[in-house]
Parts: C-alpha cells; sequence; structure tokens
C-alpha cells in the first residue's frame, strides 16, 4: 500500500508545480532557484520510492540502502549548491566562551562543504530510520504522521514569527509545507488503514519515502538540524541497534517483536549466539546494558559450548522488557506516546534551551 499512496502523493506534486509560480509566467524575473529546488527534492523523493519498491522486491542488503540514499541525495545538494544556499552555522555561546582563552570566534562559521556532508548524512539517516524502527501494525505510518505534523507546525510557527514574505527564511518554510502537507494527508489516510487490525501494510517502499519526505522538507526549510530533534525516539532506536546493525553482536534478519497466538499478545524477541562469536566491543555493549538493565541476558550450554540469548536490540523490544507481553494495539499506543513526547521535547529544546546556548534563534 505504500506504493499506491506514494504515486498518488507524486501525482499530486506533479500536478501542484505550476501553481506558486501562476505570478511569475511570462516575466523576465522568473524565480527559477525556487522551481529547482521544487524539482530536485521531487527527484530525491522519487528516488527513494524507488529504492523502497527495490527493496521489497529483492530484499537488499545493509550497505545498498546506505548507498542508495547517498545518490539520491545528489540532486537536492547540487541545486542548494548551485542556488548558493547558506553552509553557516552558529557557534554555541558556550563553545566561544570555553575557547576565548585560545582564540576569538566569531558568532558564525562558513563550513562550506562539511555542511553538505551532514545534509547527506541527514538524508541517509532519515531514510533509514523510519524503516529500522518498524514491525508492528500502524508503527510506520503512525511515527510518520507525528513527526510530519509536528514539523508542519513549526514551519507554521516560524511563518508566523517571520511576518512577512519578504523576510529572509519565510519562502523556505513555504516550500516546506508545499511538500509536507500533501504527504501529511497521504499518511493520515494510509495510518487509517494500516493501524490495529492492519488491513493494509505499509512496506519498506513507505519507509524510504516518509523518511526522504521528510529530510527534503528539513534541507529546503533550511532546519535539518531541527529536523533531528523530532527524530528523538528513531536516534536512540539506532544507538540501541548499533551493535547489532553494524555485527558487533550478530543479527537476525528480522527482529520483530514475537507473537503469542494464545494470549494475543507480543513479547521481546531474541537473538542466540555463540560466546564465541561475540566481537570485543559487542562484549563491553551487553555488559554495560546488562548492568544498567537495559538488556535480558541469559547464559546457557548447548552442545558442550556457552551460549548468550539476548533482545533483539530495538526501542520496541526494550519497552516489552519493562512491560512485559502486551497486546499489540496498546505496544502502537505506547510507542506513539512517545513519539509525541519526543515532539513536544523537540519543541521545547527548539524554542526555550537553544536560546542559552546561542545568541540568535531565527
Amino acid at each position: 500500500m505504500g506504493v499506491i499512496c506514494a504515486a498518488v502523493y507524486l501525482i499530486v506534486m506533479f500536478m501542484f508545480i505550476p501553481v506558486p509560480f501562476f505570478e511569475w509566467i511570462g516575466l523576465e524575473s522568473f524565480p527559477y532557484a525556487k522551481l529547482l529546488a521544487i524539482l530536485s527534492g521531487l527527484i530525491s523523493i522519487s528516488t527513494a520510492i524507488l529504492l523502497g519498491f527495490a527493496d521489497d522486491m529483492l530484499d537488499l542488503r545493509w550497505r545498498h540502502k546506505l548507498l542508495f540514499p547517498t545518490l539520491s541525495s545528489l540532486p537536492l545538494l547540487m541545486v542548494y549548491y548551485v542556488s548558493g544556499n547558506s553552509t553557516t552555522v552558529i557557534v554555541p555561546t558556550i563553545v566561544r566562551h570555553l575557547l576565548q582563552p585560545f582564540a576569538i570566534l566569531p558568532v558564525t562559521i562558513n563550513i562550506s562543504f562539511i555542511y553538505y556532508i551532514f545534509m547527506g548524512m541527514v538524508i541517509v539517516f532519515c531514510t533509514n530510520a523510519i524503516n529500522i524502527l518498524a514491525g508492528i501494525n500502524g508503527l510506520e505510518s503512525g511515527q510518520s504522521l507525528v513527526i510530519s505534523t509536528s514539523v508542519a507546525v513549526f514551519n507554521f510557527v516560524q511563518i508566523y514569527r517571520f511576518g512577512s514574505e519578504n523576510t529572509p527564511g519565510f519562502w523556505h518554510h513555504i516550500i516546506s509545507l508545499y511538500f509536507l502537507l500533501p504527504f501529511t494527508a497521504c499518511t493520515a489516510v494510509l495510518f487509517w488503514f494500516n493501524k490495529y487490525p492492519s488491513r493494509v501494510f505499509v512496506g519498506d517502499t513507505f519507509c524510504y519515502w516518509s523518511g526522504m519526505t521528510l529530510a527534503v522538507v528539513s534541507i529546503l526549510g533550511h532546519f535539518s538540524k531541527t529536523l533531528m530533534l523530532f527524530f528523538i525516539p528513531q536516534t536512540i532506536n539506532f544507538i540501541y541497534s548499533i551493535p547489532q546493525l553494524f555485527h558487533l553482536v550478530p543479527c537476525p534478519r528480522h527482529r520483530l517483536p514475537k507473537y503469542d497466538a494464545k494470549t494475543d499478545t507480543v513479547s521481546m524477541s531474541f537473538a542466540e549466539f555463540k560466546r564465541s562469536e561475540l566481537k570485543t566491543l559487542g562484549a563491553v555493549f551487553i555488559s554495560i546494558c546488562r548492568a544498567i538493565g537495559m538488556l535480558h541476558v541469559r547464559e546457557f550450554e548447548k552442545d558442550g559450548e556457552m551460549y548468550l540469548r539476548i533482545n533483539n536490540l530495538t526501542i520496541i523490544n526494550l519497552v516489552l522488557k519493562f512491560s512485559g507481553p502486551m497486546h499489540e494495539e496498546r505496544l502502537n499506543l505506547v510507542l506513539m506516546a512517545i513519539q509525541i513526547s519526543g515532539s513536544a521535547l523537540a519543541f521545547f529544546i527548539r524554542f526555550y534551551l537553544a536560546s542559552l546556548f546561542y545568541d540568535v534563534v531565527e
């Protein structure tokens, strides 16, 4: 169903392309840079949808899932470059104060190509983050809906704060909404059919489409750093998953919660492996997480060798570790509550805490 929603979204966006530019048609002052921004965003989103469809059909390896989003980002980053968009970042006040005895830092620094590397990493992360945190009815579409709604609210707040379309940055948030509002509408409809009990499944196509769209709106809207605040649960899930994703700890093909038909609940899923297969960094991670209670670990002997049994490293299994077996619908509600709490925290950090670290908060 993710493919169908993505196709509807693209049709709507293609039909919408001329709408913002009616007043400039036939004039020499046509805003070609703005048109290129929209087209480059659509190209990147289209290639992400193609990647998701290929993953659904061909079951791609993780190295391909890292490579292809990088290639998908090139049209967007190239247009960002040729349009002369800013690569300047504000230096946090605390950093300038700490380094003041050694060097006087300016308020802003142009980090040039490093900024493009950062934006490329944002695209790769967002494209895969939704796909990593998945596996129960309504989770992929639900988290995407919460994030897209939060980002839309952020855009409206910024437009209200800027006040005038002549203010620098006003257009960036408008173009972000051009992409975001149709996506949010499509995702809301998909969530209605995807929530428990699911009548349709979203597939990897939706996950890549969702992540890329959110990354595109943040780059075109010039708030890619702020976007990462709305991905707090996904960031935590990624950090928690690193040992399995990078094979420091053996990783099964699927890490979905385990369904118990007798009780109609889901519980933690596990990875079992020989202790001898565990790498040094993986052993350190297991020891630390076991000590602080964030990992279920059981040691047992089998065929004369010592084995370890740990819960799969996702925040879905982490929630189930603390709560015990839970009905799938309730589990999704808990995860949505975590996502909404993450968005609330993001707004608090962006509009209140940021002023403690930066002299200028736009």
